[in-house]
């Protein structure tokens, strides 16, 4: 696992160069392995809910454009697997206020598990009305994951062509950020349950005039 500040000088300058970062073992095998087995107790518990796309009146449900099951989490009441991934975040997320001057108010996040097979389609991880996501994360729990098990996350990086796109794998331990604004991605089907915890960092939303 690398060390916070050599990590967080690695994403610093991947994000201003690429806008994107791909980091291995964000997390310590164990504190990853908690953080799925959390998850997959909160499904069997009724605790997940299906994701929906949109928002205010126009949020619908529609698993042939997001199959996923989420469970927001819930800061200051974390549970103790939560908290480790929560701490290293944060921590992050000031380093990156200074080296990138982001302005990253915020931090929030959910489970999300997808069972074999479920997508996300295409999209964009910020609102038109509202522009406080600056930063999208995600954190993947699964262990054990080869390239026949499908599920990888789809980040084009060009909006206009489809075959300029970079494919990451869902392997456990793995943390992807990109700017929200800027890049649309997709999560591919799967052919067995991908788990991963989804966080955008924020910034203040600028008051109405």
């Amino acid at each position: 696992m690398m060390p916070e500040s050599a990590l967080h000088a690695h994403v610093a300058g991947r994000l201003h160069g690429n806008g994107y970062c791909v980091v291995e073992e964000f997390l310590e095998p164990e504190a990853v392995a908690a953080l799925a087995r959390e998850c997959r107790d909160l499904e069997q518990r009724g605790m997940l809910a299906p994701a929906g796309i949109g928002r205010h009146g126009q949020r619908q449900v529609d698993p042939a454009l997001r199959g996923d099951r989420t469970r927001w989490f819930e800061p200051p009441a974390l549970s103790a697997a939560q908290s480790r991934y929560w701490t290293r975040v944060d921590a992050l997320r000031q380093a990156l206020n200074r080296n990138l001057l982001l302005g990253l108010d915020s931090f929030d996040a959910h489970y999300a598990l997808y069972p074999p097979g479920t997508r996300y389609a295409r999209h964009r991880d910020r609102f038109r009305d509202d522009d406080t996501r600056v930063l999208s994360s995600v954190l993947y729990l699964n262990p054990d994951w080869g390239g026949v098990d499908g599920g990888e996350l789809r980040i084009y990086r060009d909006a206009e062509a489809c075959e300029r796109h970079v494919d990451v794998q869902p392997q456990g331990g793995t943390l992807v950020l990109f700017l929200s604004a800027d890049f649309d991605h997709e999560v591919l089907p799967a052919a067995r349950e991908r788990l991963s915890i989804a966080g955008w960092f924020r910034r203040a939303a600028l008051p109405v005039r």
